[in-house]
C-alpha cells in the first residue's frame, strides 16, 4: 500500500474516529505484534477523538454565542447530530477501505462504484446537516441554526480537505 494512502487512512481514522482502518492496514502487514500495536494506536485515535468533538463542541458554542440557558438546550442536539455524522462517517470509513483494498487493481467498475458511493454520502450528508438545521431552527431561529449550519459546513470542509489531500487520485487500466 502507498505511503500518501495509508496516510489517508490515518488522516481518516483520527478525523472520522474509523480506528478500523488503522487496524486492518497494520494487522495485514505484521501479525501478533501489529495487534499489539493496534490496541495501543486504537487508545490512541480514541482520546484522539474524544479531544477533536470536543474542540468542534467548543468551536461551535463560541461561534453561536448562546447564553447558558440556549446552551443547555443546544447541546442535546448537537449531540444528537454528532451521534448520527459518527454513524454516517461509518459509511465513508468503509468506503476508503474499500478504495485502498482495490488502488492498485482498480477497474472501471470498481471505480464507478466507489465514486458513486462517495456522492451518496456526501447527499446523506447534507440531509442530516439539514434536517439539523431545521431543529435548531425551531429551538433557536434562523439566525443561530444559520450560523450552526457556516461553521459546522466549514468544519466538515477543513476534514474533508484534510482527508482528500491525503489520497491518491484513482487510476485504472487504460481500455485497449
Amino acid at each position: 500500500m502507498s505511503n500518501k494512502l495509508m496516510a489517508g487512512l490515518t488522516s481518516l481514522a483520527l478525523l472520522l474516529g474509523g480506528s478500523t482502518a488503522m487496524a486492518q492496514s497494520s494487522a495485514a502487514a505484521g501479525g501478533d505484534k501489529a495487534v499489539n500495536e493496534n490496541l495501543k494506536l486504537n487508545e490512541d485515535i480514541k482520546l484522539l477523538r474524544k479531544n477533536v468533538r470536543s474542540e468542534k463542541s467548543k468551536i461551535m458554542l463560541q461561534a453561536l454565542n448562546l447564553d447558558s440557558d440556549q446552551t443547555a438546550k443546544f447541546l442535546p442536539i448537537y449531540k444528537q447530530y454528532d451521534a448520527e455524522l459518527t454513524k454516517l462517517n461509518d459509511l465513508r470509513v468503509a468506503n476508503i477501505q474499500e478504495y485502498a483494498k482495490n488502488y492498485g487493481n482498480m477497474t472501471d467498475n470498481k471505480a464507478d462504484e466507489l465514486v458513486n458511493q462517495a456522492i451518496s454520502y456526501y447527499k446523506k450528508r447534507l440531509d442530516l446537516l439539514a434536517n439539523y438545521y431545521d431543529k435548531v431552527r425551531a429551538q433557536f431561529g434562523s439566525g443561530v441554526a444559520g450560523r450552526f449550519v457556516q461553521v459546522e459546513s466549514q468544519l466538515l470542509n477543513i476534514i474533508d480537505l484534510q482527508i482528500q489531500s491525503n489520497l491518491p487520485l484513482i487510476y485504472t487500466a487504460p481500455k485497449s
